[in-house]
């Protein structure tokens, strides 16, 4: 496939409320048709909260829930929700295709000013995977400013970045997938919330999906949910890196 059609939806969450939001987002993804690909924020199911691991939908659930939607939209689809595991809680962003095949990331860097380090245990393990011919890295919002780990290493064309970032630093938020995208000579699809949550923290969305060249190929207006249509050029993609291979001269970084 030479085009993967993208969906991103920036919307208001209930502050721990799972079923809420996954009847909201029932209704959202209703009008949603002939996608390859639709991502959701972070920690979908409960807003950014510390104690959302204790009470928060099962994963079987979640899986099951995202499945139902990819099975009739015939799209791989899927966000970050808090999971209690054996090992702890951990921030794990989950995409599900059609067939059932689950892909889980779970959050490397954990936000330490909003004490996430003290509550959710840090993923280790970089993931990419394929789908219809396009490399995906999913990755969730503080990992954002640390472009070591997404660093392409010649293996990805889509970077994913869900989130729960502050209106406070939403130039913060739009600069660095910019960068992102420029650096590593990907597309860059940033899914952010909005609204006000129980903490008193806005959120003003700012979701955007930026080519390799650093131009924004759909945004959302801020502060309203949105949903955002994207299709992303594969072909280009690759013509672009041949015509400018600024990746064959990239430094070569090993992560402990």
């Amino acid at each position: 496939m030479s085009t993967l059609k993208v969906t991103v939806l920036q919307e208001v969450l209930s502050w721990m409320d799972g079923a809420a939001n996954l009847q909201h987002f029932d209704r959202v993804l209703e009008n949603v048709t002939g996608r390859d690909l639709i991502v959701l924020p972070e920690m979908f199911t409960t807003g950014f909260a510390m104690e959302a691991a204790q009470s928060s939908l099962p994963e079987a659930e979640v899986i099951a829930w995202l499945h139902g939607h990819a099975a009739r939209l015939d799209a791989l689809i899927g966000g970050s929700v808090a999971i209690q595991t054996e090992q702890g809680a951990v921030n794990r962003f989950l995409l599900v295709e059609p067939n059932g095949q689950v892909h889980s990331y779970d959050k490397r860097h954990l936000f330490r000013m909003g004490d996430e380090h003290h509550h959710y245990h840090a993923g280790h393990e970089r993931i990419v995977f394929e789908w219809r011919g396009c490399r995906i890295l999913p990755l969730i919002c503080y990992d954002l400013r640390f472009p070591v780990f997404a660093r392409n290493r010649n293996d990805y064309d889509l970077a994913l970045y869900v989130a729960n970032w502050p209106s406070a630093r939403s130039h913060h938020w739009q600069a660095l997938l910019m960068a992102r995208a420029i650096e590593n000579q990907a597309y860059v699809a940033g899914v952010n919330r909005v609204g006000t949550d129980a903490k008193g923290l806005e959120y003003s969305g700012d979701s955007q999906v930026i080519s390799p060249l650093g131009e924004i190929v759909g945004s959302a207006a801020p502060g309203q949910p949105a949903r955002i249509d994207a299709d992303l050029s594969l072909t280009e993609l690759h013509a672009y890196r041949e015509r400018f291979p600024a990746w064959r001269d990239a430094d070569d970084f090993t992560l402990n």
